[in-house]
């Protein structure tokens, strides 16, 4: 028997089924969804929350003409089979497939590229903008969780997009709040009746009447518009939105496709800007999901029957000793308070807020607010320790400059999924973090080998009264031993792990372990190669530098970071500020965005593993 879901290539398709026949449709997008990421790992929880949802959209608006702007993008599975991307499915965060994250490029129906937060109100005002510009009718819709709602982009979406009354449709994907039944089905019906053409009609009409009586009509409309926005408070937790000059409407169940495409027609029809509130549960029709929806935000390859993952963990990842460490220097100084950006469990800090929960802050997704609120910790003399990735602490750019460095103040940026992060793919790489804090005076910035190497770092960065930044890369460490004893390390002192006179390898972090590897080949080739672990991006080891400059030919830099303005560039640097001309060749990311991927295929082919780094050796050895 053909399954529903063998019809459907474009949302044209969609189209012709029976409402009746939607939910069956729901339930084979889920198998679909569970029987790939189970398979290639992803964001599963998101995606089966907002199956319905994602239906009931493509079956009432038109897209690609309409425009859907999905916020952050990792929810967009059921999206991305429902426009034509079902048979590429497979190859969902594999290299050369299908991206994880929406892209402009793979899709015409993926009208914004995404994959940080909070940004799909701003985007979709300003296609809906354009479109006005262009005269055209089309609408626009934003997606936006309501975890994403706590950045505060979100709220500058909303409030510039309600005062200059864009004709917009804003969806809040609820999938936290919890809602009793009575009140839930008591406000999807008032919804229905909020959300019709006749209530609306009806209301802009008593509106427009009042307002021309002569005299009081300004009065008594104001008074009308007051106790409606009272009786409405009553049911509906909406006058919030109200204010800032949007109409609200729920909230309203997400999984009944049926009562979704009725609301969705009916908003289709309103003018001006909507936001409907939509309650869904995260991992819905997945039981593991639903029971752990944590652990299945963002997860690898698991048994698709009982949701387990696949493969043992035997070497602890660099965010687990992170967390751990932290954990063990707090014991000891009381002074030590930790924080992050709504990512509590992906930072490795679940024992520390079990184990201090009067000392652990999670903001929410408002990395801005986290480190003006660490600086503000820090100027009254404790010791905050912000742990958020590389790619998300991009977004509090002037604060780190202007709130921290610039007044000197200790803070610690633990900088989680620095370098290459593998699947997640452009959005996530934390390729650019050397780049934007290399340039900031005040800051000490390190960088481990290995994760033994990591624990010692953030003891030193939690003694330091400057502000400190350590990058370490997602996934496992390198297995070492780890010391029982914490040490402070010499501030911007390399250590040299091998000497040598021909080449010096000047490697940082991840690319340590390779440069390692790729000297021993030359060795073997009678190359005598020196191999130094920088530690320290900021400051640099000067004087081992120029050592090495002195006794050896040729100078090769390593880092899992962009070339502009990296590593290597401070390298370079040090060279031409102390007249030094020499053969160098910096290995690092080219002026490119990495695609997805995994970590091992993309080092190998921005040439960061050992074979790349032997063959730049080899080469610069031969145009010497």
């Amino acid at each position: 028997m053909e399954k529903l879901l063998d019809k459907i290539n474009t949302p044209d398709d969609l189209k012709k089924l029976d409402i009746k026949e939607l939910p069956e449709l729901a339930q084979q997008i889920r198998n679909i969804i569970i029987d790939t990421v189970s398979t290639t790992g992803g964001h599963i929880a998101a995606s089966l929350g907002v199956v319905e949802l994602t239906i009931a959209l493509h079956y009432v608006f038109d897209t690609p003409e309409d425009k859907i702007v999905w916020d952050v993008g990792h929810q967009t599975y059921p999206h991305k089979i429902l426009t034509g991307r079902k048979h590429a499915f497979h190859t969902l965060r594999q290299h050369g497939g299908l991206s994880g994250f929406p892209k402009r490029e793979e899709s015409r129906y993926d009208t914004f590229n995404t994959g940080h937060s909070s940004t799909s109100i701003s985007a979709a005002a300003g296609m809906a903008q354009a479109r006005n510009q262009k005269g055209a009718n089309n609408k626009v819709i934003a997606v936006i969780g309501d975890g994403s709602f706590m950045a505060g982009m979100a709220f500058e979406g909303l409030n510039f997009s309600g005062h200059i009354n864009e004709d917009l449709i804003v969806i809040l994907n609820d999938n936290e709040m919890s809602i009793s039944p009575n009140v839930g089905a008591l406000s999807s019906h008032l919804s229905r009746i909020i959300s019709g053409q006749a209530y609306n009609k009806a209301r802009e009409e008593l509106k427009t009447m009042l307002e021309k009586i002569p005299g009081i009509g300004e009065s008594v409309s104001r008074v009308v518009r007051q106790s409606e926005g009272f009786f409405k408070s009553l049911f509906v937790p909406g006058m919030f939105f109200e204010e800032l000059g949007f109409v609200y409407i729920g909230p309203v169940m997400g999984h009944k496709v049926d009562l979704l495409i009725e609301d969705l027609k009916n908003i289709k029809n309103l003018k001006g800007p909507i936001l409907l509130h939509v309650i869904t549960k995260k991992g819905q029709g997945y039981k593991p999901a639903e029971k752990d929806p944590t652990h299945f935000h963002g997860v690898g390859a698991f048994d698709k029957q009982t949701g387990k993952s696949l493969g043992t963990k035997k070497i602890p990842s660099y965010t687990e000793v992170f967390g751990r460490t932290l954990t063990n220097i707090a014991e000891k100084n009381p002074k030590v308070v930790a924080l992050t950006a709504g990512m509590t469990t992906g930072t490795g800090l679940p024992q520390f807020q079990k184990r201090f929960p009067e000392r652990f802050f999670d903001v929410g997704i408002a990395e801005q607010h986290a480190v003006t609120y660490a600086a503000g910790m820090a100027a009254e003399g404790l010791r905050p320790v912000a742990a958020i990735y590389s790619t998300f602490l991009q977004r509090s750019y002037d604060q780190i400059l202007h709130d921290v460095c610039l007044q000197d103040l200790p803070v610690v940026f633990m900088l989680d999924r620095a370098g290459i992060v593998g699947e997640d793919g452009p959005t996530h790489h934390g390729l650019f973090d050397i780049s934007y804090l290399r340039p900031m005076p005040n800051i000490i910035f390190m960088a481990p080998k290995d994760e033994n190497e990591l624990q010692h770092m953030l003891y030193t960065a939690t003694q330091s009264p400057h502000p400190v930044a350590i990058r370490y890369p997602r996934g496992n460490g390198a297995g070492v031993d780890l010391d029982a004893q914490l040490s402070e390390l010499p501030i911007g002192k390399a250590e040299i792990l091998q000497d040598g006179d021909r080449i010096a390898i000047f490697a940082v972090g991840t690319t340590v372990y390779p440069a390692l590897e790729a000297a021993e080949r030359l060795q073997s080739e009678g190359i005598s190669c020196a191999v130094i672990n920088s530690r320290f991006i900021k400051p640099l080891d000067e004087e081992t530098i120029l050592a090495f400059a002195e006794k050896c030919s040729a100078i090769i830099t390593v880092e899992e970071n962009m070339l502009q303005g990296g590593f290597g560039s401070a390298i370079l640097e040090t060279l031409q500020r102390n007249s030094i001309t020499m053969p160098t060749s910096c290995i690092g990311i080219p002026d490119t965005f990495v695609e997805h991927g995994p970590q091992k295929v993309l080092r190998a082919k921005y040439g960061l593993d050992q074979e790349g780094i032997f063959n730049t050796a080899k080469k610069i050895i031969q145009d010497l």
